[in-house]
């Protein structure tokens, strides 16, 4: 997964003469109206610094503070004025702060070096978080994020263990230790097993990764990387909960000489038979499938998604397990009541990735049934990244423009919002959606979801998206 990305520090104990190494303000960045902050006069712009005598580090050490009755808020609003507050409150209440970071200390980088890491897969000159590399454990607890586990210091392992930081999400890639060594490009890569069972010995938890590079970690290294993870899934508390693998992504800005190759459509179909031949195995010891494929593996080998009970509960959907499988879900849920006709006809573009659009393509084929709609679905390529089959989320400003040009898009072009920065308007090529909206011929409807898809293809161009 790609991401932009004891309790605190005592105050007292900071030393000075190092900033580097002290907490930035909490910056509050709303606050929920009726809340205890609300109550207190909380606003956007004002500072939190300390709890109870703490300098909380991150989100984490917040919410740890935070259960304490008794409360001494230390702040500085957004006139530069200090303020001290005593309150006293219920353990389970908390006070309705959002901030402007989840990380008041700063971002822990990696400190690898794989070949396939797609951060190093970028041009230079965009944005500054496109190129942060997130190895961060607490956004990995936080927010599922993935990390390595190999930049943890002492402290950081006793504060996952006293503040019981479960589960995280890691990138295994392989178990074998000298193969995970030479793909990260560190040797302390290779302790991975041993600290899978510092979690087992502690009722700790993760969720397991595995990026697939053809040539390099698959076929016996990829069935023995899942058979050592297994042995960690047993029991009424497993330290290993599940494992997802998915595709290396490659784009044309890596370096030649990297030594990878792409996926193809023989290698999507060997690792497919290999991961179910161990599902079979593993929900025979475990009673669970334990291991999944993302959906690329299914779609670039030209195979149909397994059924939805295939997928249990999901462990993985934020990583592309099941997710085009809980899509077509969701789609067929707002599809179910479509009406036989709409009032005011409307002409309607969908566009995704290329890799989905056959998947999806018995959604465009209901709408259409509509009398009076008409809903053409589009699967574009990336010439930005130079990949032919890419999913949705990658697709840029520009990649829009070339796929689009002469094309007749109806009265409306239907965006997902994936493709957009989460909470801001802009692509991966940092083309803003205003700049996309002057270039094309018809108006831009962002759409969230598959209720608000249906909704958009049935009403007219006119009414409010």
């Amino acid at each position: 997964m790609w991401n932009e990305p004891s309790a605190g520090v005592a105050v007292s104990a900071l030393e000075p003469d190092r900033a580097s190494r002290q907490p930035k303000p909490a910056v509050v960045d709303s606050v929920e109206p009726g809340s205890i902050g609300a109550e207190l006069g909380f606003e956007p712009g004002d500072q939190l610094l300390s709890i109870n005598g703490i300098r909380p580090r991150d989100l984490i050490d917040y919410r740890y503070l935070c259960v304490d009755e008794e409360l001494h808020l230390e702040i500085c609003d957004a006139d530069g004025v200090h303020h001290q507050v005593a309150l006293e409150k219920d353990a389970d209440d908390g006070l309705g702060l959002a901030f402007t970071e989840a990380l008041f200390d700063g971002l822990r980088q990696c400190n690898n070096h794989c070949p396939f890491c797609f951060i190093d897969q970028q041009p230079p000159g965009r944005r500054d978080s496109l190129y942060l590399k997130d190895d961060d454990y607490r956004l990995s607890f936080l927010y599922g994020s993935y990390l390595t586990l190999t930049n943890l210091t002492d402290a950081d392992w006793d504060r996952i263990a006293s503040q019981r930081l479960s589960p995280l999400f890691v990138s295994v890639h392989a178990t074998e230790p000298q193969l995970r060594s030479r793909l990260l490009k560190n040797p302390r890569a290779g302790l991975l097993m041993e600290q899978i069972a510092w979690f087992a010995e502690r009722d700790l938890q993760i969720h397991a990764q595995v990026v697939v590079c053809p040539g390099l970690n698959d076929g016996e290294a990829l069935t023995r990387t899942l058979t050592d993870l297994s042995r960690f899934a047993g029991g009424d508390w497993p330290a290993v909960l599940s494992a997802a693998v998915v595709p290396v992504g490659l784009t044309r800005f890596r370096p030649a000489d990297d030594g990878l190759v792409p996926v193809n459509r023989a290698c999507a179909a060997a690792v497919i038979a290999s991961v179910e031949a161990r599902q079979l195995e593993f929900q025979r010891m475990l009673g669970t499938r334990f291991a999944w494929l993302s959906d690329e593996w299914y779609l670039m080998a030209d195979r149909p998604l397994p059924p939805r009970p295939d997928y249990e509960d999901l462990p993985q959907q934020e990583n592309g397990v099941g997710s085009i499988r809980a899509f077509l879900e969701s789609l067929d849920q707002a599809t179910q009541d479509l009406p036989p006709r709409v009032e005011v006809s409307c002409r309607s573009s969908w566009v995704v990735g290329r890799i989905v659009d056959c998947a999806l393509q018995s959604v465009a084929d209901r709408l259409n049934a509509v009398e009076g709609v008409s809903f053409q679905l589009i699967g574009l390529p990336s010439p930005y990244w130079g990949q032919d089959q890419v999913v949705t989320g990658l697709l840029t400003g520009q990649d829009l423009l070339d796929g689009l040009e002469g094309r007749d898009l109806g009265d409306q072009l239907l965006l997902p919002s994936v493709m957009l920065r989460q909470g801001q308007p802009v692509f991966l090529d940092d083309m803003t959606l205003d700049e996309l909206r002057e270039r094309l011929p018809v108006p831009v409807r962002v759409v969230h979801g598959a209720a608000d898809i249906v909704a958009s293809a049935l009403r007219s161009v006119g009414k409010t998206p």
